[in-house]
C-alpha cells in the first residue's frame, strides 16, 4: 500500500458545506484518501456523514468547497458520470433493483464500461466467488433477498464498475453479527486487491479495526482525524463510540 503521507490523494475534499434549506448539515469538511488506502468516517447517527458522502458523489450540491478525484475537480460532474471515472458509491440502505434478478442487478453495475463480454463475465465470476451466497441466488429477484444478501449484492454491483475507489455508506447497518463478519471479510478482501475505500460507519469498532486512517464527524463538522489505531485508543472515542 502507498503511504498516505507520500502519495498524492486519490480523493481530496476541501471545506465542503452541505445545506438542506436553511439547515447546514455539513460545515467546512475536509478529508483525503490515498490510492490503495482504507479510510473510515465515523460518527453518531445524524452527524452528517451520509450528507458528506452524497456531496462527494454529486447527489447533493456543495454550498461551497472543492472535491477532486484523481487530481481533477468533479464538482461540475453528474453523479452518473463518476463510476466511469472510477469512483463508485455503495449507498446506505442497499437500494438494489428489487424486481430484477441478482444477475441483472450485477450486470447493471457495469453500465459505465465498454469492456469485452469476456472481461465482464470474468468480473461477474469474481463477484460471485467473493459472495457465494449470490451465486446460489443468481436468478432470484433481489427484493426477495435478506438484508445481508442485498448488502452483498449492492457491494458486488459496485465492483462491476471496476472502481479505483468505493464509498461504502453504513455497510453493517441493520445486519446480524454473523452477516456483518461476512460483509467485513469481503470488504477486507476488496481492500487487499488495491481498491481504495472510504467507509462511513456508526459501528466504529469494525471500521477502525480495518482502516488505516479515520475521521470523526460530530454535528456536521470533522472534529478529529488520525491513524485508526490511535483513535481506537483515544479515550474520547472509546467513551463516545466504543462503549
Amino acid at each position: 500500500m502507498i503511504s498516505a503521507s507520500t502519495a498524492p490523494p486519490l480523493l481530496s475534499v476541501r471545506d465542503v458545506d452541505v445545506h438542506y434549506g436553511q439547515i447546514c448539515a455539513v460545515r467546512a469538511a475536509s478529508l483525503e484518501v490515498a490510492a490503495g488506502e482504507v479510510v473510515t468516517l465515523i460518527g453518531a447517527n445524524g452527524a452528517g456523514k451520509s450528507s458528506l458522502i452524497n456531496a462527494i458523489c454529486r447527489l447533493r450540491d456543495c454550498g461551497r468547497g472543492h472535491v477532486a478525484f484523481r487530481g481533477s475537480d468533479i464538482g461540475a460532474r453528474r453523479a452518473d458520470e463518476l463510476p466511469g471515472l472510477g469512483l463508485v458509491q455503495v449507498p446506505e440502505g442497499r437500494r438494489v433493483f428489487g424486481r430484477l434478478t441478482v444477475m441483472e442487478n450485477l450486470r447493471l453495475g457495469a453500465f459505465c464500461r465498454t469492456a469485452p463480454r469476456k472481461e465482464l463475465e470474468a468480473e461477474l465470476d469474481a463477484v460471485l466467488t467473493l459472495f457465494p451466497r449470490l451465486a446460489e441466488r443468481r436468478e432470484q429477484a433481489a427484493g426477495t433477498l435478506s438484508g445481508g444478501e442485498q448488502q452483498m449484492l449492492a457491494i458486488g454491483r459496485g465492483l462491476m464498475a471496476r472502481p479505483a475507489m468505493l464509498l461504502l455508506d453504513e455497510p453493517s447497518m441493520g445486519l446480524a453479527p454473523r452477516i456483518i463478519d461476512v460483509i467485513y471479510g469481503a470488504i477486507a478482501a476488496i481492500a487487499a486487491r488495491g481498491v481504495s475505500l472510504l467507509i462511513v460507519e456508526q459501528n466504529a469498532f469494525l471500521a477502525l479495526e480495518l482502516a488505516q486512517r479515520a475521521y470523526v464527524m460530530e454535528a456536521g463538522a470533522i472534529t478529529l482525524s488520525g491513524p485508526a489505531a490511535a483513535l481506537m485508543d483515544d479515550e474520547r472515542i472509546r467513551a463516545a463510540y466504543l462503549g
